[in-house]
Parts: C-alpha cells; structure tokens; sequence
C-alpha cells in the first residue's frame, strides 16, 4: 500500500542519539527495519519469554508470557499500519518492544519496585522501557544501548500518550536525546497503543476462561459478547464450546480492528502531514464511541472478575513480598549482587538503589525465584496462580 502522507518516513528520520559508522555487510534495510531487528536481537526482548503476562511463573505451556502477548500485540499493529498506510516496520519495533521495562511479576514486581525506590524517584515500567533500550542493554563497543531512531524511542515514551510530567529516568533521557515529549506521538506509536489493549482485552479473556478462573456465564452477561455468543453458536451449530470459545476471541478481535480503521479514517480525512498529527489535541487512532463504552465495560468486568480474582491477588501478594525482599537484600549487602553488578554499583544515593531496581527489573520470574532461593534459601511458596 502507498504510504500516506501523515506516515512516518524512514528516510527523514530524525536520527539517532550516537552517529554510527556504518562500514560493513548490513544489508538493504530502512532506519526502522533497523529498530526492529535490533529489538528482536537484544537480551532485553529475549527475556520477555520468562516474564509474566497476567499468570505469574505459569506451569501450563498454552499460556501467554510477555513475549507471546507482544508478539500478538504486532500482528494486530502490522494489520493496521498496513490497512491505514503506515510504516508497518515502525509499528512493528514499537509494538514488540512496548513491555520490555516490565519487572518480574509483572504489575506486583512494579509496585514493590516503585515502593523501594519511593525517595529516590518511583519505578515506572514505560520509563524503565527507554532506560533499558537507551542505557542497559548494550550489545555495541561505541555507545550504551541500542541506538535506535528518535521516533521508536518517542514512540515508546508517548505510549499512553504526551508526557507532561516525566519520571527522574525519563526525563534524564529527554534531556540526553531530547523526544518531544508534550507533543502527540505518531500515528504509528498510536496504533501499537490501540493493538496493545485490542489484544490484551481478548487474550486475557482466552486464558481466564482456560485457567477457570472467567466463567463463561459471567462473561455473557455482556450484552455486546453475548451477541456474539448467540450468533456463534447458530453459525457453527454443534461445535465444541472450547472451539466456539476462540471463535469468539478472534470475533472479538476483528471487530474492535474494523471500528478502530473506520473511525481512525474518519478522522484523518483533512491531515496532510504528521505535523497536523503531532500538533492535535487528541490522538486520531481510536474506538469508535460504541465500541469505546464497550470496551470500558469489558476492562471493567476483567478487573472486576479477573485481575482482582482472589486467586490472583494472593499470588500477586506474594510476588511483591519476593521483589521487595530481593531489593532490600542487594541493598543491604552488595556483595550478593553478580561481579559485573556489583563492581558498577553506585557509592551513593538515588544511582545505588535506581541500580539495583535495573539490575531486579531484568529479571525473568524464574530468575527472580531462583536468586530469592540462594539468598533466604528457601523457595517462595505459591507463585503459580495456574
């Protein structure tokens, strides 16, 4: 498809914090083609697949890790640059490289690192993000980090939207390589924005309903999935309900993708240019007003019935007890940190603490179980919710 003129263009990128030299067998690849491969080649990515999700350190095979849920996240997000003529490599990096600053344990490990570094600034997973793609993961002899372009890294800083008030890492990095952080993201940071809940609404509800802990009755009182249900059910007449069950998870899937191309088309009818995007006052991808209050409502019954589920609120308890422990443990005695840790930690304060928040928010769950069983030697009991 021809790119459309508010699309982000490769070829006028606007560079990249270090200038490399570019001597040797590359290949033909575009700046973004370049951002993608070098987030799917880094440590930080590869680890996404020993990184919780929604279960915590889950023993069944068919559940989904951060890897997986971000690799869907750019299947979704290639579709819709495609279909809105976009740059798909852009969309690609941004989506696949969106959760890398998660912690083990996902949201509990955040919440134990934001408490442990409460005077020394908080944690935030998006920032973390930047500051493990711009600082810590460094594969290269020139420069830290991987040196991708200007949009992928404001792309990932705007994930949620402008940033007025950035965090102590974020704005750290701003200042080093300065991302526009007030202004309105691409169209492309918004598309990988829209196809992190598209996918996360309905995967999260696949494996609920695997696990046991969604019902499906609950889940129907939903008039809007109920309708689904209903018409599933008369269009596959005697099919298995684990076999209707994915129908309507891709059903659902196709749906908010159509509602979000037809009103993102809609509202990008008059802007020529991705200055018109950057200067609005609102984001141009989005839901329409239906399938927006259809969508609150599923995010609420997902909070209410499952994110919140007893079962999950006690493993998550006990995931911030082993992430806390492991913070004060390092901070009290760094001679348990790794030799390459330990001989780069900080002598004062906030980098000691902010270095041992990086070096805990690289870990995979079973990492962190792992170096929690050498330190109190013990294993921490009930970290699997399935």
């Amino acid at each position: 498809m021809e790119r459309a003129p508010y699309a982000a263009d490769p070829a006028i990128s606007r560079g990249r914090e270090f200038v490399e030299d570019r001597r040797g067998p590359r290949g033909p690849r575009s700046e973004f083609q370049r951002d993608r491969d070098r987030i799917i080649h880094s440590i930080a990515f590869r680890r996404l697949a020993g990184k919780t999700q929604v279960f915590i350190a889950p023993d069944g095979d068919h559940y989904r890790v951060r890897l997986t849920h971000s690799l869907e996240v750019a299947q979704i997000g290639r579709v819709m640059a495609r279909a809105l003529g976009l740059d798909e490599d852009l969309t690609e990096a941004l989506c696949l490289a969106h959760d890398i600053g998660h912690p083990p344990f996902g949201h509990p490990g955040e919440e134990a690192l934001d408490g442990a570094l409460q005077t020394r600034g908080g944690f935030d997973h998006n920032e973390q993000c930047l500051r493990t793609l711009m600082r810590l993961d460094s594969p290269y002899c020139t420069h830290a980090g991987l040196n991708l372009s200007w949009e992928v890294l404001e792309g990932l800083a705007k994930h949620n939207g402008p940033v007025n008030q950035p965090g102590w890492a974020l704005e750290e990095l701003d200042v080093a390589f300065p991302l526009d952080l007030a202004r309105q993201p691409s169209l492309e940071a918004q598309v990988a924005a829209l196809a992190d809940d598209i996918a996360y609404d309905n995967h999260d509800i696949d494996d609920g309903l695997r696990a046991g802990i969604l019902d499906l009755e609950q889940l129907l009182e939903l008039d809007f999935v109920a309708d689904q249900w209903r018409e599933l059910e008369a269009r596959f007449h005697g099919a298995s309900r684990a076999a209707l069950l994915r129908e309507l998870v891709r059903g659902q899937i196709g749906l908010m993708v159509n509602d979000a191309l037809e009103t993102t088309r809609t509202r990008l009818a008059d802007v020529g240019s991705i200055g018109e995007v950057r200067a609005a006052s609102r984001p141009f991808v989005a839901f329409s007003p239906a399938m927006a209050d259809q969508e609150r409502a599923l995010k609420r019954f997902m909070y209410a019935n499952f994110y919140h589920h007893p079962r999950q609120t006690q493993t998550a308890e006990r995931a911030r007890s082993v992430v806390a422990k492991l913070f004060a443990a390092y901070h009290q005695d760094a001679a348990l940190l790794p030799e390459p840790w330990r001989l780069a930690l900080p002598d004062s304060e906030p980098g000691r603490s902010r270095h041992i928040a990086d070096f805990i928010a690289g870990m995979t769950d079973h990492y962190a179980i792992e170096r929690y069983r050498e330190i109190f030697g013990k294993i921490p009991r009930g970290l699997t919710n399935v």
